[in-house]
């Protein structure tokens, strides 16, 4: 039986829900990513994203494996640049991020904090250290990537395979945030 996780935003009017188990579990330490946390972060009533390093917590999941509920009239785009290739989308009911999607890519980066206390899964690895200013202190109880890591593109590949190289498009995200 696959199993099913239930999330939802904060304030709980957006719900989805991810089937199965995900892609990887990871930390990204690149400077989007940080940058961009540090931006949504800010925003009234959200919740802290960055992790102590700076890194911001996700969960990968193919697209065909996350199912969106009610509430997706609250979710709206934030890229850090016109130009930026990914998104990041946010309820903004309650200003909670739900997920980074990369241009023509087919999964989801879903944000670690969607997971009620204690269900998150484990973390699988850190990447992007190289970005980090150095002398940041991390953690030795995953393996600390100074980039992607081949092991983590043949992950993505093997996920992309399996739904038959389809990119699923979300397209139900309207309008855009400042932050």
């Amino acid at each position: 039986m696959t199993r099913t996780t239930h999330l939802s935003c904060t304030c709980g009017r957006l719900n989805l829900e991810v089937e199965g188990a995900p892609i990887v579990s990871a930390e990204c330490c690149c400077n989007s990513c940080r940058t961009a946390g540090a931006r949504l972060q800010a925003l009234p009533s959200a919740v802290p994203l960055l992790q102590a390093s700076g890194a911001t917590r996700f969960v990968l999941y193919r697209k065909d494996r996350v199912r969106f509920g009610e509430g997706t009239d609250y979710l709206k785009e934030f890229r850090l640049s016109p130009a930026a290739k990914t998104r990041r989308v946010i309820a903004t009911c309650c200003n909670t991020p739900i997920f980074l999607e990369f241009q023509g890519g087919h999964w989801l980066s879903l944000y670690g904090g969607l997971w009620p206390a204690g269900t998150l899964p484990p973390l699988d690895l850190r990447t992007m250290i190289v970005d980090l200013p150095p002398g940041t202190p991390l953690l030795d109880d995953v393996p600390n990537n100074k980039r992607q890591s081949a092991s983590f593109f043949a992950k993505l590949l093997g996920a992309w395979i399996a739904m038959g190289f389809r990119s699923p498009k979300i397209a139900f995200v309207n309008g855009e945030i400042r932050a």
